[in-house]
């Protein structure tokens, strides 16, 4: 069964077709009855004939009120709460209470409003109160609401509010007055990472003669380098905190750091810095390693990955077969390995990877996430003549990998780490799109040990657009292209030759 079938409320539209069944068999009771039955007078007659008919009339009204259905046909489902807020919703063991000052002017806020109704009647958890702004504006400012379509939610003292048209931000909003610990993502920053507190657009170097991602391109005009501001601001609704840490003083590792995320270090670590790293994840800690193919890892770092089964290799994978666009250096990942930070993942890129070896440790356990097709090979750098280096080994690539284990028979407690051989995949440039920020959000998941928490990804201001790979981009142009015209100029052919 399709998910839009299984997404319709089969018991409510039955008491639908009863009610309509009951309505029409009064109507046809009402051409068929005499006004004036055989025992009773006239006047008896239609009180009574009346009276039942009101009677049935009110029951229908009443069925209908308590069972009210909701078909959505538009094909987007525009009217129909996300299937990510419906399961948030249904889970709700504990009272939420929503109220939604709306501009009824609006017409989003007021198909959100009515959203909300239909969330409400999946869990009597779920109590929604709609509030006009202009109408109420006492209310709106005992609660210390300042503008139009806010939702204020409670649970018992907590509150959160969110200011949205979107059923997702409210579901989001559920999820954080429902989270009972702050989770904390400490993101590195000594070493000239990725900022987290950068503006969230489309960064890149402009040159004379092209455009480019990378250091390769003719700095006329630099843009401000690539960040995770998008990331950030993802982490933030999920209700996590992001916070800046150094390695550079030699202090341990905050307890309250539930991951550590390494996003494209510049600078070499020192032995101390590493040290660091190595006895947080000794105390069972998690870290994220997002490694660009044109850094040099020091042999401290190398180690501490080795002792978790993680070898980073040097060069640049480029895959002819399973590719973004038509860059050939821009991997496309469709199938992942099985690891609950995989599950139910879509097609994602990885824009200039590096490939990544499994190592067998003792006590730790390495899976692969992320790799490229059987028809992959590795360059030296992203500058090298691909047609050069198309003769050599050609052999699927890991490009990100999932440990867990002990460190050493001394560690306290178990760690969890993941790799990935790029980190511009969950930069601002490339984050929203496809399906990486659905990958960056469920490895984080994973590493906070929450992978089992409802599945929700915050929304994405970015353009509708339609993606392909290398090979979906060849087999359109193979139809559209010579195909189609060919049966074409064929048919016109025999034609032709039948009417000489």
């Amino acid at each position: 069964m399709t998910e839009s079938l299984q997404s319709l409320d089969w018991i409510n539209l039955g008491w639908f077709a009863g009610v309509v069944f009951a309505l029409a068999l009064l109507f046809v009771a009402g051409l068929k009855v005499p006004v004036r039955l055989a025992f009773a007078s006239r006047v008896a007659s239609a009180t009574l004939v009346a009276a039942a008919a009101l009677t049935v009339v009110i029951l229908a009204n009443l069925a209908l009120f308590r069972h009210d259905a909701h078909l959505d046909l538009t094909h987007e489902k525009a009217f129909t709460p996300s299937a990510e807020a419906r399961e948030v919703v249904r889970g709700l063991s504990e009272q939420v209470d929503i109220a939604y000052f709306y501009q009824k002017q609006n017409l989003a806020a007021g198909a959100l409003g009515a959203m909300l109704r239909q969330l409400e009647r999946q869990n009597p958890n779920f109590r929604v109160q709609l509030i006009d702004a202009d109408q109420n504006p006492a209310m709106a400012s005992s609660l210390g609401v300042r503008t139009y379509n806010s939702a204020v939610l409670r649970l018992g003292e907590r509150r959160v509010e969110v200011i949205t048209t979107d059923d997702r931000e409210i579901a989001l909003g559920v999820l954080r007055l429902l989270r009972k610990r702050q989770v904390v993502i400490c993101f590195a920053s000594s070493h000239g990472e990725y900022d987290i507190d950068n503006f969230e657009f489309h960064t890149h170097f402009e040159g004379a003669h092209n455009h480019s991602h990378d250091v390769s391109g003719i700095g006329v005009v630099q843009m401000e380098q690539h960040g995770l501001g998008r990331l950030r601001r993802a982490i933030e609704k999920l209700g996590l905190v992001a916070r800046k840490v150094s390695f550079a003083t030699g202090q341990p590792i905050a307890d309250d750091c539930a991951v550590v995320v390494e996003a494209n270090p510049r600078t070499r670590y020192s032995p101390g810095e590493t040290d660091v790293l190595r006895r947080y994840l000794e105390r069972g800690g998690s870290a994220m390693f997002l490694i660009e193919p044109d850094y040099t890892l020091d042999e401290s770092i190398a180690a501490l990955l080795a002792s978790a089964g993680i070898v980073v290799r040097d060069g640049v994978i480029v895959d002819p077969t399973e590719h973004y666009f038509t860059d050939e250096q821009m991997i496309a990942v469709a199938r992942y390995g099985p690891h609950p930070a995989t599950r139910g993942l879509a097609l994602s890129f990885y824009p200039g990877a590096r490939p990544l070896q499994a190592l067998r440790v003792a006590g730790v356990q390495v899976t692969p996430l992320a790799g490229s097709s059987s028809d992959s090979y590795v360059i030296a750098n992203r500058l090298e003549d691909q047609s050069k280096a198309k003769s050599g080994p050609h052999a699927s690539q890991i490009i990100a990998l999932a440990a867990e284990g002990r460190l050493s028979e001394s560690a306290a407690a178990t760690f969890r780490m993941i790799v990935a051989g790029d980190a511009d995949f969950a930069s601002n440039s490339f984050f929203p799109y496809l399906a990486n920020s659905d990958a960056v959000l469920a490895e984080l998941a994973w590493l906070t040990r929450e992978e089992r928490a409802p599945a929700m990804k915050p929304p994405v201001e970015v353009l509708p657009t339609v993606s392909l790979t290398g090979e979906q981009m060849r087999g359109i142009f193979f139809i559209t292209v010579l195909l189609m015209p060919g049966l074409i100029a064929l048919a016109g052919s025999a034609m032709w030759w039948w009417r000489r």
